[in-house]
């Protein structure tokens, strides 16, 4: 055994020694997730060792007090439109419990579930409050004793054997008193010995003294081949998604302004209100254009409960105006100008930093002493005071109306503090586990299109074998930059800015975890959870919802609790289908009274759903086939002889009366013989074992590993093989090509003048035309011409040379124009074609005579949408409507086709 110290002496007595099956280090989220999991998948011994005092992460002890979720369908409560997706997945598994109860009580005490009616999120709380319900939830596995929490300590040794040199193993962790407010460590007096740890600490901490491998900050792009990764060397070894402090504010009786912070400057804040634009919008950053914007400060008196964007209603927790309280509480948290890079420090934090350390201020924090983060916390503090500050002060003399005034708003004192900040910031990004698998961006980035403008609903384009529960977000980089005003350098006013490929442009598709994400490439004994798991900093950078968070550790502690009682290490469980299902079961249909979690990315599938479990297992296990695109499974739809063979491979499936796609799920997956029933035919090839043998028991069948570090032998090592079990080619990142048909192709099917047909080709004027086609090069319309446009488009007309024909060209518009042209009465049919043969194009609408032709159609480079509607003139004219002037949209008409119905 060996003794691996992080900081502190051996000199005093030994610290004294608990004993457990499984530890847990971190209250967080995911800590407090996988205990609940494990206890009730029966671990006996559950210990968990936090560094604060509070349960529940990101929700509590961080104040992120407006949730993250993928909440839908429909997206209720969400003012902004994110992304094609409306964050579809229904509430699962523990995160729902949590939901449930949080909401619960807000209803009992402020009247509604969701009281805030914030811009951004549908549910919010206030963290002590829902630190009480995190409380409630674990408090029986407290009181029976099979779940122990210890409180105020950080791992600072490991106790790690090396007799296996392929495999060390964790046996335990040694753990320092910490004082929550210095964050300084004192001498080791707690020795926790462990069969297996899990990791659901902010920084990876017990991750760090173990010795197992881990990554932090940027991956450059030859590590994992991400497109969007950066050069080698390009960005520095500290940029990070940001960290923010946020604040949780609350209504006063009256004016209670916060005292001025240290290097106070109003010249930091031009983003935060239209009134700081206005007043240091031009100022010249040394980091050329980095970006503007600003949103609202405070609603006018009168308007102020509605749903709408503001400083003052974004996350906004508890709307006074409409709560039984009557008191509004408000979260500031990333107000375009509270988030922290941790790059480029201000010129005091690297004095502080560089005097504990020659260096230190180039340091990754994740690599920090908890003296030295504690620095960079300080500061960050200081800088969102320093908003509300600048809120309270150089906004409230500006407005006009200061009825809703943050002046009239003191911090919150629920948590406690001296300073009643949160005890921790909100940390977006940490350390990042080694794992048997890392996730990386082209795994399941979407593939619409090069943004998230184009993306469908579809699934991932991988979906990972071992898969235990299913996710979707973008990636979600907040600005990681930071530049300093002209000619003041690191000692003058700064602001933060989007850095090459750090934004929120790009968009996951609906993906699954991988069990081998979880599992260090060598350590054994140890899990990661919380931000510590297997994934690429692109890919964390979409893995760090609050949902996603609870999933995460539920899935570690279902695994935990299948290896204890299997006696098996959780580097096994991929290639051995009866425990990879036995994980699956625990988190999904297996525990009595839990929530089930779903599994696979369906969007349709509520869990209280009679057929959750058994479609969700039947899908995760690879039992049921479906397209990209099927991401509603329709559980009420009747079952269809086309349906059953698809999704079921059921060949002569004989229909019964009324069965649907639900029951029929649930009808097999209670077979214990599954591979004995008519509807499944051959089970899929990824598995061909069954998940029960004829007692009913899960099978242990392991998959037969084909080479050493290659299980399926494609020449891809297991390590990087994203479909570990099925040989398949090196995962790429490219916008999907599509199958080409005569409803997307854009080429007219019958082009000319038959039937007295009229063919417009919308072109400039150098167009050469076909016989029989009419060039309109959006001119306006007259008599004598007899069809046109009501305004001038001749600067809108395009040709590419990238097609031939009349698909090549097109008439555009970002806003909304109406083309017309003289007919006899009557009805007609008329085809339509919009698209562009050089560039993707979003949003594309048109309307023939008040009838819907297109409504928000995308289109990919080359591909084309054509429609044939049927309309009915009565005015002389027929009249084509094309463009919406949404944002983002550009509507490209190419040809129109024009026949009279006789």
């Amino acid at each position: 055994m060996v003794f691996v110290w992080l900081s502190g002496s051996c000199s005093i007595a030994a610290p004294r020694t608990v004993e457990t099956d499984l530890l847990i280090v971190g209250a967080t989220e995911s800590g407090w997730a996988a205990a609940i999991q494990a206890a009730r998948a029966g671990v006996k011994s559950i210990a968990i060792v936090h560094d604060g005092e509070w349960f529940g992460g990101q929700y509590t002890e961080q104040a992120l007090a407006c949730v993250d979720e993928n909440k839908g369908v429909g997206k209720v409560g969400w003012g902004v439109d994110w992304h094609p997706m409306k964050r579809s997945f229904h509430r699962s598994g523990l995160f729902k419990e949590l939901m449930d109860g949080i909401e619960a009580f807000n209803t009992e005490k402020y009247g509604s579930p969701m009281p805030g009616k914030p811009y951004h999120g549908p549910s919010t709380f206030r963290p002590a409050e829902a630190e009480a319900v995190f409380r409630k939830l674990i408090q029986p596995y407290i009181d029976s004793g099979q779940v122990r929490v210890i409180w105020k300590k950080y791992p600072v040794a490991a106790d790690v054997d090396r007799s296996n040199k392929e495999h060390p193993r964790l046996r335990g962790l040694t753990f320092a008193p910490v004082d929550l407010q210095t964050g300084k460590g004192g001498e080791p007096d707690l020795r926790v010995i462990a069969k297996l740890t899990i990791d659901a600490s902010d920084w990876g901490e017990a991750i760090q003294v173990s010795g197992a491998a881990f990554e932090c900050g940027p991956d450059p792009r030859p590590r994992y081949g991400e497109p969007s990764a950066p050069k080698e060397g390009s960005f520095p070894a500290n940029e990070m998604n940001p960290i923010t402090w946020a604040m949780i504010v609350a209504e006063s009786e009256g004016e209670s302004p916060i005292q001025k912070p240290a290097w106070f400057d109003d010249r930091n804040f031009p983003r935060a209100t239209h009134f700081s634009r206005a007043a240091f919008g031009k100022l010249k950053w040394d980091v050329p254009n980095p970006g503007g914007g600003s949103i609202p400060h405070w609603p006018p008196d009168g308007e102020a409960s509605k749903r709408q964007l503001s400083v003052y209603s974004v996350r906004r927790i508890v709307d006074g105006y409409s709560s039984t309280d009557g008191q509004t509480s408000i979260l500031l948290n990333y107000m375009n100008g509270q988030d922290y890079p941790l790059e480029r420090l201000p010129q005091h934090v690297v004095d502080a930093l560089e005097a504990t350390e020659a260096g230190a201020s180039e340091k990754n924090i994740v690599l920090m002493t908890r003296e030295q983060r504690q620095i960079i916390f300080n500061d960050a503090k200081r800088h969102s005071r320093s908003v509300l500050y600048h809120m309270q002060n150089f906004v409230h003399e500006r407005s006009p109306d200061k009825e809703n005034s943050l002046r009239k708003f003191h911090l919150s004192r629920e948590f406690g503090t001296p300073d009643d900040l949160p005890p921790k910031p909100y940390i977006r990004e940490g350390l990042r586990l080694k794992a048997m698998y890392m996730m990386r961006e082209q795994d399941g980035r979407n593939r619409d299109s090069e943004t998230k403008t184009g993306a469908r609903p579809r699934f991932a384009h991988v979906m990972y074998e071992d898969g235990l529960f299913a996710w979707q977000f973008h990636y979600d980089f907040h600005r990681t930059g930071r530049t300093y005003l002209e000619g003041e350098g690191a000692s003058g006013p700064w602001i933060d800015y989007h850095k090459p490929n750090r934004h929120t442009k790009f968009l996951s598709d609906r993906s699954v975890f991988p069990l081998r994400s979880l599992v260090p490439e060598s350590m054994d004994g140890l899990l990661g959870a919380q931000g510590n798991v297997g994934n690429s900093s692109i890919v964390s950078a979409a893995l760090r919802l609050h949902d996603q968070r609870v999933h995460v550790g539920q899935a570690a502690g279902a695994v935990a609790a299948v290896a204890l009682e299997k006696d098996v290490e959780p580097r096994a469980m991929p290639y051995d289908f009866g425990l990879l299902e036995l994980v699956r079961l625990r988190l999904c249909g297996g525990t009595q009274d839990a929530v089930p979690l779903l599994l696979w990315p369906f969007r349709d599938l509520p869990a209280d759903h009679l057929s959750f479990v058994a479609i969700n297992q039947m899908a995760a296990s690879r039992r049921l086939r479906f397209d990209d695109l099927d991401v509603d499974f329709e559980a009420g739809r009747p079952v269809d002889s086309v349906w059953a063979e698809k999704v079921m491979r059921s060949q002569g499936f004989r229909r019964r009366d009324g069965i649907t796609r639900g029951q029929m799920c649930k009808t097999i997956w209670s077979i214990p013989r599954l591979g004995d029933t008519p509807f499944l035919g051959p089970l899929f090839r990824r598995y061909p074992a069954p998940p029960f043998d004829v007692d009913g028991d899960f099978r242990t069948d392991v998959f037969k590993r084909v080479a050493p570090g290659d299980a399926d032998g494609d020449g891809i090592p297991d390590g990087d093989d994203a479909l570990y079990l099925t040989p398949n080619e090196p995962i790429v990142f490219k916008v999907g090509e599509f199958e080409r048909d005569p409803a997307n192709d854009g080429e007219p099917d019958l082009p000319g003048v038959a039937n007295d047909a009229r063919f417009f080709n919308f072109c400039g004027p150098g167009v050469k035309l076909a016989k029989d086609e009419t060039g309109d090069h959006g001119l306006i319309f007259t008599e004598a011409r007899g069809y046109g446009w009501r305004r001038d488009l001749r600067a809108n007309n395009r040709k590419r040379n990238a097609l031939k024909g009349p698909r090549d060209s097109f008439v555009f518009t970002r806003e909304r124009d109406v083309w017309e042209c003289a007919v006899e009465n009557g009805r007609y049919r008329v085809t339509l074609c919009v698209g562009d043969s050089g560039h993707e194009q979003s949003r594309q609408m048109a309307m023939v005579e008040g009838v819907a032709v297109f409504e928000e159609v995308f289109t990919v480079a080359g591909q084309f949408a054509e429609k044939t509607v049927e309309a009915r003139v009565a005015d002389g004219r027929l009249t084509l409507e094309i463009g919406s002037s949404g944002s983002g949209s550009n509507t490209c008409v190419n040809w129109l086709r024009l026949e009279p119905i006789r």
